[in-house]
């Protein structure tokens, strides 16, 4: 019987239902082991990608809505079956254009890729994407019909670091290119986990038959991490590498996290937290400019430019910041936690190496209305922080601080043959310096006013800072004129056999002029040696000798006071009154010591006719940069 009579036999009814029979059966899909579609499609990719494949697995096809077919543990492979392996193991799903199959021929309108582990180079030798990568540009610049969909979900991607060829591998990999036939521009998303960290991409606003063909396309790209985001929107083009032109915004909580997680360093950066920066920029040949920048550190906002090289191993930036007000607290801290002095009292053990800090070379050029570090106020700021493999080197140009100005320099290296050691050499002068005013800043009473100059400079080295002190080497020297001791009548103390008048220092009352208070003192492995300490006043004279130990941080020292010959009824007495300075800095006691007699030497050398004191050494002056 024929077909047509056993339609009219069952009516139209049955004739419905069989199509819907045939609808149904096409969307549905078949599980086949048909080598002939794992050749059909693989001949179709390798004409127009270049891309070999392989397929282990039972096939699976579907011909409604449109013609798709999936392949099981397949292997995607560069020139032909035989070649080198691009992707290893997964499934693949193609959607085939239903009017190239009518034609005989595999047009891929789509592909999908799940759980393959894909290979990129792992070496400058390894050339197995040179060939798919031009045949998949001639596709994305038109000359041959292009995929409107490409999607890799779960899958392992390996190859190499293009800054220092280590071998890097990323997991949990999901990508999506859209490329709509009726747009030219395309889409991109993914996410992936690589270092421990998941991540997400948005990429629009591409035109990649633009790109390929070396005119520039419109790009807008954003990127989350766990510890930030990187956002940016400009042009950009291949013709001469890659070069992008725009604006961006780079914010962080954790800079220190987010350099760990993609592998890279910046000179100092353990020393600094949450991070942001933002402006326009240029990126050409492994480098980026940003002539124009604002960069957000903790509470502090700075402008300037900028500049990083950031091809090969080692990182470089370059920087000029201004900012009308720098809050250096939180580089204190990093400071502080870096070298473990931010616990309990004592010189911390926790090693001092620089490693951690000159991970990338840094050229900053720094200046502010006023910088703020705890309760100090400097103003007029201007500094620069250089940082190379071998060492740190801060200037302080120029600040002022409670009327007076002070110029220093740090440098932190690493001795010859030691790497897990520190060498520290600073110097400096300071001048005009309110000590009262100081000293109330720094949560002291205000006990001794003047203006203050002096100078210092050490040196020395070790694996902490314990043994840093146990090995630090200098000299420090200051002086004070026309001054005044606030709360202490030492007139009166002398009269009076060593012991203030009763409630004097609760009522804070008395006072003691001075025209000169000087003190230096030098060091040698860590003990200070007061070599001359001394008041003159127009009524007395006082002076100081003893030592100091940075290690144990004690003070042992005697002071003696005089009345000068001349003031005063009742004529000078004929030994000095001695007080006896002792105890860990932050007790130090005072009491009165065994009067010496007149041959004493401490009690000759203030009796001796005193020249006056002597200014700042030339060479210490020479120094200020």
């Amino acid at each position: 019987m024929t077909p047509r009579r056993i339609l009219k036999s069952f009516g139209p009814a049955a004739a419905i239902c069989l199509a819907i029979g045939v609808l149904a059966g096409g969307c549905v899909p078949w599980l086949l082991d048909l080598p002939s579609a794992t050749g059909f499609v693989g001949r179709g990719l390798r004409e127009a990608y270049g891309i070999g494949l392989t397929a282990r697995g039972r096939t699976e096809v579907s011909l409604l809505p449109l013609p798709r077919i999936g392949f099981s543990d397949v292997r995607l492979s560069a020139g032909g079956p035989d070649g080198p392996a691009l992707t290893e193991g997964g499934n693949l799903t193609v959607q085939l254009s239903l009017a190239a199959l009518l034609l005989g021929r595999a047009e891929v309108v789509s592909l999908s890729l799940d759980g393959a582990h894909v290979m990129l180079p792992d070496s400058d030798d390894d050339t197995r994407w040179a060939g798919p990568a031009k045949r998949i540009a001639q596709s994305l610049s038109g000359e041959v019909p292009h995929p409107r969909r490409i999607i890799l979900s779960h899958a392992t991607v390996s190859g190499r670091d293009p800054r220092d060829g280590r071998p890097e591998r990323a997991s949990d990999v999901d990508f999506v290119l859209s490329w709509p036939l009726w747009s030219a521009e395309a889409s991109i998303s993914g996410s992936l986990t690589w270092n421990g960290a998941s991540a997400r991409l948005l990429l629009t606003s591409l035109r990649p038959a633009d790109l390929v063909a070396g005119r520039e396309t419109p790009f807008t790209a954003a990127v989350t991490w766990p510890a930030g985001s990187l956002s940016a929107d400009g042009n950009g083009s291949l013709q001469d590498g890659v070069t992008l032109a725009g604006q961006g915004r780079l914010d962080t909580r954790s800079l220190p996290e987010t350099l760990a997680w993609i592998g890279g360093d910046v000179g100092l950066s353990p020393l600094l937290d949450a991070f942001s920066i933002e402006g326009s920029f240029e990126v050409s040949k492994g480098s980026v400019r940003m002539p124009a920048m604002r960069v957000s550190a903790g509470s502090t906002l700075l402008e300037g430019a900028g500049s990083a090289e950031i091809s090969g191993r080692r990182p470089s930036i370059r920087a000029t910041l201004d900012a009308p007000e720098i809050n250096l607290g939180p580089v204190l801290g990093g400071v502080m936690r870096v070298t473990g002095l931010d616990g309990n009292e004592g010189w911390s053990r926790q090693p001092l190496a620089l490693g951690p800090l000159t991970g990338g070379d840094l050229d900053l050029r720094l200046s502010g209305g006023s910088a703020r570090l705890g309760s100090l106020v400097f103003e007029n700021l201007a500094a620069s922080v250089i940082v190379r493999a071998e060492g740190v080197d801060v200037t302080l140009g120029r600040a002022n601080l409670r009327g007076g100005s002070l110029k220093g320099r740090l440098a932190l290296s690493t001795p010859e043959g030691a790497a897990d050691e520190i060498e520290v050499k600073t110097q400096g002068t300071f001048d005009g310096l309110e000590l009262g005013n100081l000293l109330v800043d720094l949560g002291e009473p205000g006990w001794m006013l003047g203006a203050t100059q002096g100078s210092f400079a050490f040196d020395g080295h070790g694996r902490d800072a314990a043994g840093l002190m146990g090995r630090l080497n200098g000299r420090t020297a200051f002086a004070i004129d026309g001054g005044t001791i606030a709360g202490l009548d030492l007139t009166d103390v002398i009269h009076r056999g060593g012991t203030p008048a009763p409630g004097t220092l609760a009522r804070r009352n008395a006072r003691t002029a001075f025209e000169r208070v000087t003190a230096s003192l030098t060091f040698t492995d860590g003990i200070g040696e007061i070599e001359e300490g001394g008041l003159t006043s127009r009524v007395l004279a006082a002076r100081l000798l003893g030592r100091v130990s940075l290690p144990d941080r004690t003070i042992q020292a005697r002071a003696a006071l005089l009345p000068r010959k001349g003031a005063g009824d009742a004529g000078p007495p004929t030994t000095p009154t001695f007080f006896e300075i002792s105890g860990p800095w932050s007790a130090v006691a005072v009491r009165a010591g065994a009067q010496g007699e007149a041959s004493d030497p401490l009690a000759a050398l203030v009796r001796a006719p005193q020249a006056p004191a002597p200014g700042l050494p030339m060479q210490v002056r020479a120094y200020a940069p």
